[in-house]
């Protein structure tokens, strides 16, 4: 990873480990203080999963889920850290729907993909292949599997995270 991609990393699991762990002021404070600084944060994991793809430690990434309007107010924001970056971003508002997250995470909901080359088109495949399936009644068993399995490859997932993530979620569509 180069120095930058490395910090990137670091900030996310700080900020990861920083929501994680109880402070010293209460729910109401957390949570207020959380909303006065959604943006940031928003912003600072566009950033640092902008320069994770950038540098190759990830082949897509994926903003966090964000009701329309607040996609809408960090976007041209977000694409500049998208461009000064050297990757692309992507607003979309459906996002595909697997077994490896819960049904309704992004219900009514936009997340910016980000990304470079043809990674887009392949998501999109995707999207269009799983479309394909549920339209002639093969997505169950492996078929199925296989199309969560592929998004957590295009996500970088290892084999092992990808079995993980997909048992623990039980929201099933």
């Amino acid at each position: 990873m180069t120095g930058k991609g490395f910090l990137a990393a670091l900030f996310v699991a700080a900020v990861s480990l920083a929501a994680s762990v109880p402070g010293h002021v209460s729910a109401k404070d957390a949570g207020d203080a959380w909303k006065m600084d959604r943006r940031s944060y928003d912003l600072g994991v566009i950033a640092a999963f902008a320069e994770m793809v950038d540098d190759n430690s990830k082949k897509l990434a994926f903003s966090a889920v964000l009701p329309p309007a607040e996609a809408s107010a960090i976007f041209q924001e977000a694409t500049r850290i998208a461009k000064e970056s050297h990757v692309a971003l992507y607003r979309e508002p459906d996002l595909i729907v697997t077994d490896l997250f819960p049904a309704d995470v992004a219900k009514g909901k936009d997340v910016l993909l980000i990304y470079k080359g043809s990674t887009l088109d392949e998501y999109l495949a995707l999207k269009r292949r799983k479309a394909e399936l549920v339209k002639s009644g093969a997505y169950t068993g492996k078929a199925r599997e296989e199309i969560a399995r592929q998004l957590g490859r295009l996500l970088s997932y290892s084999e092992a995270t990808i079995d993980a993530v997909m048992k623990k979620n039980t929201i099933r569509e």
